[in-house]
């Protein structure tokens, strides 16, 4: 048996009924782009770790099948864990005598720069949701003020939301899929089991928020008619306002990241940071937001030595 027949059955009857279909989808990209053409064809019995690093000093060379360039670390790890997930599961059925990927060497990660709007480009942003009246656009307000993923704020319905209480409740998530002619929204579990959460909305929203459920269409909170919207045209729909606001362009999770930065400005502890972000613990928030923490703290030690 190659590596290549392995890896469908694997993906067939290991991944895709014990994952979310999104896993398997980008599990079955992986193979299908960069694995198999490489080294799909070895038997699976002679697939040694010197083939398997070989390859992986490839992918971070000249990896990037539209550029030439090397992919980056942490998309090379990737495909490490589905090398490695792929291979341990025929060594322990008994296909090889030996699992291997365990000796690949991985590629040092680096923590991507958290990328955030400023109170200016914050406010101009909002001004304009705010009396543009395109009612779908209230989402980017809405991230900014409860730091939703894009999934998550497009899998919202009104159900999700208690305005008499001012609560949002975050229990599912939605992607885009493509395939075979069909291109539709998927709805899903979320990220984690900690993404599960209840998120208490800023009373100054709430308002704006009642206005628009007596103007929806949709059971969808954020709708274009009465239309659910797809992750990727609302994406698109976020370049297009910046661009026209003339604001440089920050992909849409810059949202998420600016309500972090704007917390951690107003004081808010990281672990109370962590649960709104539904983040698995606060050691990951701490991570990502050192840089701003370190920020703030500058700032408050600045005040103070101007008291003395």
């Amino acid at each position: 048996m190659t590596y290549k027949n392995w890896l469908y059955e694997w993906l067939e009857n290991y991944v895709k009924h014990s994952t979310k279909a999104r896993t398997h989808a980008r599990y079955l990209t992986i193979c299908s782009l960069h694995i198999i053409p490489s080294v799909g064809d070895i038997p699976l019995a002679k697939l040694s770790s010197v083939d398997l690093q070989k390859f992986i000093t490839a992918l971070l060379t000249n990896g990037n099948k539209k550029t030439g360039k090397g992919l980056s670390a942490n998309f090379v790890n990737t495909v490490i864990s589905v090398i490695q997930n792929s291979l341990k599961t025929a060594h322990l059925i008994g296909l090889t005598k030996e699992y291997v990927a365990n000796k690949i060497k991985r590629p040092k990660t680096v923590e991507k720069k958290v990328e955030c709007f400023t109170i200016l480009e914050q406010k101009k942003i909002e001004n304009y949701v705010l009396n543009c009246k395109k009612d779908k656009l209230f989402g980017v307000i809405l991230c900014l003020y409860t730091g939703l993923r894009i999934g998550e704020l497009l899998a919202l319905t009104w159900k999700d939301i208690d305005l008499e209480k001012g609560l949002l409740f975050v229990s599912k998530t939605c992607h885009d899929y493509s395939g075979k002619g069909i291109h539709s929204r998927v709805i899903d579990s979320p990220k984690t089991a900690s993404s599960h959460r209840i998120i208490p909305l800023p009373k100054q929203i709430v308002p704006y928020l009642k206005k628009l459920k007596k103007r929806s269409l949709s059971e969808y909170l954020i709708a274009d008619g009465n239309k659910p919207v797809f992750v990727r045209s609302y994406q698109r729909s976020f370049e297009l306002l910046l661009k026209k606001l003339d604001i440089e362009h920050k992909g849409f999770h810059s949202l998420r990241h600016t309500f972090a930065t704007r917390a951690l400005e107003c004081g808010m502890d990281v672990k109370t940071l962590s649960e709104l972000l539904g983040h698995k613990n606060a050691t990951i928030t701490l991570n990502r937001y050192a840089h701003s923490l370190l920020e703030h703290k500058s700032d408050m030690m600045n005040r103070l030595g101007k008291l003395l």
